[in-house]
């Protein structure tokens, strides 16, 4: 009985590679495997390991420091630099770090919602008190404090099996922060709806959407579109269809207020709207495709304007 009860509640369970956003439609994001995030924190490591050592040769040839002091002021400068290193980066570009675009992964939050600041500078400070701070510890100490170090050792060990056991392979920082890791998704368009579906397509001409109204989101919010409008042919239950339709509304709702369009929409015309929205916004991203923008996600605005701000150096 009691085996039976477990089978069912773990079926009842939602997969760990799917998010829940507050639009209510349902994400396949998979979960960022341990060996993958152990990359990415590698690269990490080595480049700000990088910087602490050229901070340290440069603070030796100007005499602020000594041998005897090298070990507690490199370890003082590695901590300095870390430290906003990792919130800055996950901060400006949307929950990744060098590592982490290199290995096409990054943080997202675990409800859905938007990644705040306020979770990245919670997580990464954590990950200083599971991992960073023990382990300086755990070097800096001599025999003479054994104790000490198999605390830290023990510590250590504690924090990196966490990741392992959890489901959604988040440690310490990540479950206080309310964030995990995923691998970013692939946008890829299927064969255009707008050729598929008869029912939709009359009185589409009623909806009219400006250039810089198509301008807010890329392929892949299109193609979250896209699997909306396909679910419509499946038939379900009347409570099901209550639910469908409650989402509909608000990702209409999300959409009006994210593009500016200032007419209602009535409740017979939502999925004539949306069906419109989806055919103008495929042929203002193909349009841009011939032009070479390619625009992924929503956040390419953003890192246009990173880019556009970059020093010259890093273009040549």
């Amino acid at each position: 009985m009691i085996l039976q009860r477990w089978k069912k509640r773990k079926k009842l369970r939602p997969s760990p590679d799917q998010v829940m956003p507050p639009e209510g439609v349902a994400l396949n994001l998979p979960v960022t495997g341990v060996g993958i995030r152990l990359a990415a924190q590698i690269t990490d490591l080595l480049l700000t390991t990088i910087g602490a050592v050229c901070l340290m040769v440069l603070l030796f040839a100007i005499g602020l420091t000594e041998p005897q002091t090298m070990v507690a002021i490199g370890a003082m400068v590695f901590f300095l630099i870390r430290i906003p290193y990792y919130v800055l980066s996950e901060i400006g570009w949307n929950g990744q770090t060098l590592g982490k675009r290199l290995m096409k992964i990054k943080v997202v939050s675990h409800d859905g919602g938007s990644l705040t600041a306020h979770a990245l500078v919670l997580r990464n400070l954590m990950k200083e008190a599971e991992v960073f701070l023990p382990a300086t510890l755990l070097l800096t100490l001599d025999t003479a404090s054994p104790i000490a170090s198999l605390a830290s050792l023990g510590w250590v060990s504690i924090c990196l099996i966490i990741p392992v056991l959890d489901r959604y392979r988040r440690r310490l920082g990540d479950m206080m922060a309310g964030t995990h890791v995923i691998h970013l998704p692939v946008p890829v368009l299927l064969k255009d709806l707008a050729g598929e579906t008869r029912m939709l397509t009359a009185n589409l001409k009623q909806f009219v959407f400006l250039s810089h109204q198509l301008d807010h989101y890329g392929a892949y919010e299109l193609q979250t579109l896209e699997a909306l409008l396909r679910a419509q042919s499946t038939p379900i239950s009347s409570d099901a269809a209550k639910k469908r339709n409650a989402t509909i509304e608000a990702i209409i709702d999300k959409i009006r207020k994210k593009i500016g369009y200032a007419d209602p929409v009535p409740s017979a015309d939502r999925l004539r709207f949306l069906q419109a929205f989806y055919n103008a916004q495929r042929e203002h991203l193909e349009q841009r495709q011939l032009f070479g923008d390619r625009r992924e996600n929503k956040h390419y605005a953003n890192e246009v304007s990173d880019n556009a701000q970059a020093p010259t150096t890093r273009d040549a």
